[in-house]
């Protein structure tokens, strides 16, 4: 077990403090997220530098954490699987997962390690960019010491799908534990959703090339994959979707997600496009994320087969732009009766 490591909340020992900070579902987590959680730091005013802001303001964040948290609150009963550090930032979004819903029976934690936290910047149109870690090291924050030993059976008890990204693959020891909770539940039964969330500063002293190699090698695994227009190139020189499944015949669906020009997908051999919600956008952090939790949520409980694939990326092309209404990515993500209004004044 690595030095300054600990499990926070485990199936023998729970201290009654952490039991009121995590609330109970009444069904064990038919999704497990696994990977980051995060503060993302974003300028309160468009800039091309760090240097130039003058005010940020922190929300919570984190591709993994985002989805599950849009999970829990469209119904999905979804657990986190993650690393965060003994500090203020730590407890703070293990409050706000624990209020939301989400099942943190896999949350663990680093002594030394702090939480990791994201500098981004927004343009005068709202999209962001990610600008680093505020000097530090991207494999110095807790988030990269994710364990894979002893990963708690309830995380896999009744799971329909893992959903991870790929930044986690960036540091050796988070790796190792994406790898082990992907086994766990494949063992399980549980299919494998990865989004490649491509951001080149998590990436230190990485060679380009190298890193491209554990991405595809980790796509192996998976059986749904979630990437943008741009990811497709970089990884494959192609956005054709069905060329791209070809290398994975074992993948069941792709969507390709190109920002104000909705989603193209593959899902079991069937081919479209969804256009993308023209929506007042005030920030565009974690739409993506939504969007994929809105697809999932509606990929388990969607009642009809064959299953309606334009509708079904019409209500997380919805959850994705009702994301971007508001600053941050948690606490702007909606609830079914937002979703349901929208869709029917869109109808």
């Amino acid at each position: 077990m690595a030095k300054g490591w600990r499990k926070i909340i485990s199936r023998t020992a729970v201290s009654p403090e952490e039991i009121s900070m995590t609330i109970a579902l009444p069904n064990l987590p038919r999704v497990l997220c696994v990977g980051e959680v995060l503060f993302d730091r974003i300028a309160d005013h468009p800039a091309n530098r760090v240097e130039e802001v003058t005010h940020w303001h922190s929300y919570p964040g984190g591709a993994p954490a985002n989805v599950a948290c849009g999970l829990v609150k469209l119904g999905t009963p979804t657990g986190f699987l993650g690393c965060i550090g003994e500090d203020a930032a730590g407890e703070d979004l293990k409050q706000l997962l624990a209020e939301i819903g989400v099942d943190l029976t896999g949350l663990q934690s680093h002594t030394t390690a702090p939480t990791r936290v994201v500098d981004v910047l927004r343009n005068a149109a709202g999209d962001r960019r990610f600008a680093g870690f505020s000097g530090r090291s991207t494999y110095g924050f807790a988030d990269a010491f994710l364990q894979g030993d002893n990963l708690p059976d309830r995380c896999f008890a009744a799971l329909d799908l893992l959903v991870t990204g790929t930044l986690g693959l960036a540091a050796e020891q988070s790796a190792a534990g994406i790898a082990t909770a992907i086994e766990r539940a494949r063992t399980a039964g549980a299919e494998i959703v990865v989004d490649v969330n491509w951001r080149p500063m998590f990436w230190e002293n990485v060679d380009p090339a190298v890193a491209i190699v554990k991405i595809k090698d980790l796509l192996t695994q998976a059986h749904w994959i979630k990437l943008t227009d741009e990811e497709a190139d970089l990884l494959f020189q192609t956005q054709d979707l069905e060329a791209i499944q070809a290398q994975y015949p074992g993948v069941k669906g792709i969507l390709l997600t190109a920002g104000e020009a909705g989603c193209r997908y593959w899902l079991q051999g069937e081919q479209g496009q969804v256009p993308a919600f023209g929506v007042e956008t005030v920030d565009t952090t974690g739409a993506g994320d939504s969007f994929l939790a809105g697809f999932i949520h509606q990929l388990l409980n969607c009642p009809k087969a064959p299953l309606p694939w334009p509708k079904i990326i019409e209500y997380a092309s919805a959850v994705g732009a009702l994301t971007t209404l508001k600053p941050g990515a948690i606490a702007a993500q909606p609830y079914p009766p937002e979703v349901e209004q929208f869709l029917a004044s869109r109808s």
